[in-house]
């Protein structure tokens, strides 16, 4: 399918302005000729905006009958809770993680899929490429930059996890700053207080990272910290599309604790011990709850 002109693009804005304007529902319908003389513009522009959104689901073309309208975006100007916003890239996550989503998405279907409007949608998309998980792509829409998880590739990260990560807190250069120390600690109690939902699964990923790469660095070897901050990239969907519940929060949080008291007493070979072991626990955890997956660790 060719992708759609900015031209085009922008008449299915006033198009969908328009249906709001007239307070027009799913099941009412359009005529392409009355809404190219509204808009003041030719019929193709408009016929071509018409099936652009027909192909992402928001209006249904009937031979000889018009256009029939199936669903709405939520309008632009609609700002959306920040929890709503999280709901959203967590539903994405457990999509693209589950093969529901392709390799290339445009800014339209994250809006259709997750009922935003384009500044969230918009925001939501930057932040995912901030995260290195998405690039856009020259002209329109942007593309997945990590392959779906598979239990293979699982495999394959946590064995090499299990390599570097609990022989990097024996670095001879390690050194945590008091401070960080603190941070992580209280991060941690507070992720155990706080009441759980379905958007907490982010925060959570997010806190675990930064604990795993705030030790990489604290190794001073770059490579340490380089390969633990691409795990954190190949790991971070899968992790956001969280099925294990909060006992395994619970764990998570108690077992990084640990390895933090230890760490601040001077204790580094218990740390790495207790490191290893989390990883060990974390990579048998029974799958079955989820189609397949990745534990945060």
């Amino acid at each position: 399918m060719t992708a759609p002109t900015r031209l085009q693009q922008e008449i299915a804005e006033r198009i969908l302005h328009l249906v709001r304007e007239d307070a027009l529902a799913p099941g009412a319908w359009l005529n392409e000729n009355a809404t190219a003389r509204r808009l003041g513009v030719s019929r193709t522009p408009v016929r071509a905006a018409l099936d652009h959104l027909a192909a992402q689901g928001v209006v249904r073309r009937h031979l000889n009958k018009g256009i029939e309208i199936l669903s709405l975006p939520v309008a632009a100007d609609t700002a959306l809770p920040p929890e709503e916003i999280e709901l959203a890239m967590v539903r994405l996550a457990h999509e693209r993680e589950n093969g529901l989503l392709p390799d290339e998405v445009s800014e339209q279907e994250v809006m259709r899929r997750y009922g935003l409007g384009r500044p969230e949608a918009q925001k939501l998309l930057a932040r995912l490429a901030g995260l290195d998980m998405v690039e856009r792509k020259p002209g329109y829409g942007w593309r997945f930059l990590h392959a779906p998880r598979d239990r293979r590739l699982r495999d394959e990260s946590y064995r090499f996890r299990l390599v570097i990560e609990p022989l990097g807190l024996l670095e001879p250069g390690f050194r945590l700053e008091p401070g960080w120390i603190a941070e992580m600690r209280a991060r941690h109690v507070e992720a155990l207080e706080r009441p759980w939902r379905d958007s907490s699964s982010i925060a959570f990923y997010e806190m675990n990272a930064a604990f795993h790469e705030g030790l990489a660095a604290a190794t001073q070897n770059r490579f340490f910290h380089s390969a633990v901050r691409r795990q954190n990239q190949l790991r971070r969907l899968s992790n956001y599309d969280w099925g294990l519940g909060f006992e395994r929060v619970q764990v998570n949080c108690t077992e990084h604790i640990a390895m933090l008291d230890h760490l601040e007493a001077g204790e580094n070979e218990v740390a790495s011990a207790l490191m290893r072991s989390h990883l060990l626990r974390a990579s048998k955890l029974d799958l079955g709850l989820r189609l397949a997956g990745a534990a945060a660790s």
